[in-house]
């Protein structure tokens, strides 16, 4: 259970940005405030690691595994923007955060060929069911292909993250794999920084959103988000993150001052049910069928 607090402690934090965005700077695009909130979090991961326990060295980062996730946190950035660009804000976070927890699953079950176990299924449904009532209740949905497209891009990227990174963090020290995915997302993404207007950091409320979103929604969130994965499988940590969604909306109308309908209201519920099946669940989330005979869900690995 400990793992999985983490996880949401995780998601309440991401669910911070789109709030502090709001009472930010204005004039600053997502993009770049996206760019920046990297290179800053991959900055204070960097120090975090150089102050941090030594015994397990650096080696076990030069894998393929690290590549492969700051290329996932790297894509996600674009792809997002872009398609909430092109789709709007609602939309757009619908494909890509509510599809995130499907794509984990689909990727996890190719590398293992056992299909999620039905506990799973039950906890991860109701979860973007009622994601998927939230954002719809709130009107103004239009759905761009080309947005749409992208958005779902930007769930897989994601997906391919969280993968990744969980194996990571089950090998070694979670705040150096941190450090060093962020960094090379980091470089990945400082064009975006070099080529863009960056003045609004230089105002106090700009200043201070950036700081925030750097050092608390991206470096200590995805240090404790790593630090979930280390005791907790990534499938069931991808459907705890559907939590960031639920934290936004929350934090909108108690801050911000926006308002829920009813019906946005009974998709909180659903999706906060769908939060507290998946953080009861203790099993495996793969379907074992017994001791050591496969079950029949695993002949699927040698179809494909």
């Amino acid at each position: 259970m400990r793992g999985k607090w983490l996880i949401l402690l995780a998601a309440v934090l991401w669910g911070t940005t789109g709030t502090a965005q709001e009472l930010g700077s204005d004039g600053s695009s997502p993009l770049v405030v996206g760019s920046l909130r990297l290179l800053l979090g991959a900055g204070a991961l960097i120090l975090i690691s150089a102050f941090g326990a030594r015994e397990a060295g650096w080696r076990w980062l030069v894998r393929p595994a690290t590549l492969v996730s700051a290329i996932g946190m790297a894509s996600y950035q674009p792809f997002f923007f872009s398609g909430v660009d092109r789709t709007g804000v609602a939309v757009g976070t619908l494909l890509a955060i509510g599809s995130a927890p499907v794509f984990v699953g689909a990727i996890e079950s190719a590398r293992s060929g056992v299909w999620p176990r039905r506990t799973w299924l039950r906890a991860t449904v109701p979860a973007v069911s009622g994601l998927t009532i939230l954002v719809l209740a709130q009107g103004g949905a239009v759905v761009d292909g080309l947005g749409a497209l992208l958005s779902l891009v930007a769930g897989l990227s994601y997906a391919v993250y969280v993968v990744s990174a969980g194996r990571l963090a089950r090998s070694g020290p979670a705040h150096r794999s941190v450090a060093v995915t962020f960094c090379l997302a980091a470089v990945i993404l400082a064009p975006v920084v070099l080529t863009r207007d960056i003045s609004f950091v230089t105002s106090p409320r700009g200043a201070t959103t950036t700081l925030w979103l750097g050092l608390a929604t991206t470096a200590a969130a995805y240090l404790v988000f790593t630090a979930g994965l280390q005791v907790t499988d990534t499938i069931t940590a991808a459907t705890l993150t559907l939590g960031e969604p639920v934290t936004a909306t929350l934090l909108a109308v108690l801050v911000v001052g926006e308002t829920v309908s009813t019906i946005g209201w009974a998709g909180i519920a659903l999706t906060i049910l769908g939060l507290a099946l998946a953080a009861r669940n203790t099993n495996h989330p793969h379907e074992t069928h017994g001791s050591s005979r496969p079950g029949p869900y695993r002949s699927f690995r040698r179809t494909w």
